[in-house]
């Protein structure tokens, strides 16, 4: 591995990722979408998100590995110290550190900007991703019983939590990620990268 670079997902990322997303539409039940987006609108839900929310990629040696992003876990208002975590990784780039490093990185950034409670929606049972989660101390609060049917049959969907600070008696608005700082931004990014570099040198 001669270069890796953890950056924010761009216009010019969007057919990449939809490559990476498409075949756990196609082959998996991890997503309940039967169909695989446009381009078009895989792009208006980078920019969706990216107008609040952080919106990750992992590249290793130019290569795409994976991402990760953050989005609203219900809209309304008095959810709005909520989120949702998803991260989708290549096949080869899986087992690297890389999906935790990106977690530790958007959960830090998450919590400057004031979320308090995110949730990891798996379809059940998945053991690697539920052990991914609970690994990063996220814990099953639920199970929503055959909520979901593709590929002939029906699934459970589990929702795993994590709170990243004591609870507030008056919370106020959350920042949106366009507005942290730059500096703020690159240490997280530095960070995460070492982190998966150290987890490779170790193996």
């Amino acid at each position: 591995m001669k270069n890796l670079e953890i950056r924010n997902a761009g216009k010019k990322d969007t057919c990449t990722l939809l490559d990476i997303y498409a075949p756990y539409i196609r082959n998996t039940a991890i997503t309940f979408e039967y169909d695989v987006p446009s381009a078009e609108e895989f792009l208006t839900r980078i920019e969706t998100v990216t107008h609040t929310f952080p919106w990750l990629i992992c590249e290793v040696d130019g290569t795409v590995a994976g991402y990760a992003y953050a989005a609203p876990f219900k809209t309304r208002a008095a959810f709005q110290w909520d989120a949702e975590m998803s991260v989708y990784l290549s096949p080869s780039f899986q087992r690297m550190g890389i999906a935790s490093a990106l977690y530790s990185c958007m959960e830090v950034i998450l919590a400057k900007q004031g979320y308090l409670n995110l949730y990891a929606l798996i379809t059940h049972p998945n053991p690697i991703s539920e052990g991914f989660h609970s690994s990063r101390g996220y814990r099953p609060v639920g199970i929503y019983r055959n909520t979901g049917y593709k590929f002939g049959k029906w699934h459970d969907l589990i929702v795993m939590e994590k709170q990243l600070a004591p609870l507030p008696v008056n919370p106020q608005p959350c920042k949106a990620y366009p507005e942290l700082a730059a500096e703020f931004i690159s240490e997280q990014f530095r960070q995460a990268e070492h982190k998966i570099r150290s987890k490779l040198i170790l193996k």
